[in-house]
């Protein structure tokens, strides 16, 4: 009954790109490969190879790496977001790492699954290379207001577009995301409260 309801949550998302067919409903439920995991369980480690790929249903991935002996935290994901890491599918190691920092259950996929259900279902491939157009656009779209912006200004437009993140990520890991340290993220809050930007 759960996975049926996760497939669901997955033709729904995919609705939001294409006019869900029989075949497409088909080609869920045959690919569909659920995993749990645990607050705090890594999924790809620096320097090592992936070969997966994943679907959130429930929970939320943080990416990061270290600098200079400090977490850097990437980005956060959350239900209904695409985690691609950048050498899935290729022989090169990864530069970061991938953690969830709550219970995570996901939809996992993996180069010789994409392949068989792309020769099966040919819809399957166009519509991965629309929702993968969308994605690279979100991602420069996000690249350039973090670039062009002070990290007060990060902080006050991550709470307007992903307001939930702050109760599920610390405090340490969204310092690290607007590229500041804890204690100047304190100060920022302070400065927004007394000035009755954020309550």
């Amino acid at each position: 009954m759960a996975y049926k309801f996760m497939e669901k949550q997955i033709i729904e998302y995919l609705s939001k790109y294409t006019t869900i067919t029989k075949e497409l409903e088909d080609a869920v439920s045959e690919s569909a490969f659920f995993k749990s995991y645990k607050k705090g369980e890594i999924l790809l480690k620096e320097g090592h190879f992936s070969n997966e790929c994943y679907f959130i249903l429930k929970g939320c991935i943080r990416s990061y790496f270290f600098k200079d002996g400090e977490e850097r935290t990437i980005e956060f994901y959350t239900e209904e977001q695409v985690v691609t890491p950048a050498n899935y599918a290729k022989s090169i190691p990864s530069k970061y790492y991938l953690e969830c920092i709550e219970d995570t259950v996901v939809n996992v996929a993996n180069p010789a699954l994409e392949k068989e259900m792309y020769r099966k279902y040919p819809q399957l491939e166009s519509l991965s290379r629309i929702i993968a157009e969308v994605i690279i656009t979100k991602h420069q779209e996000t690249f350039t207001e973090f670039k062009t912006s002070s990290p007060e200004e990060r902080y006050l437009h991550l709470l307007k577009t992903r307001p939930k993140l702050m109760q599920r990520a610390s405090q340490y890991q969204i310092a690290t995301y607007l590229g500041v340290k804890p204690e100047s993220l304190s100060r920022i809050r302070k400065r927004l409260i007394k000035n009755k930007l954020i309550s």
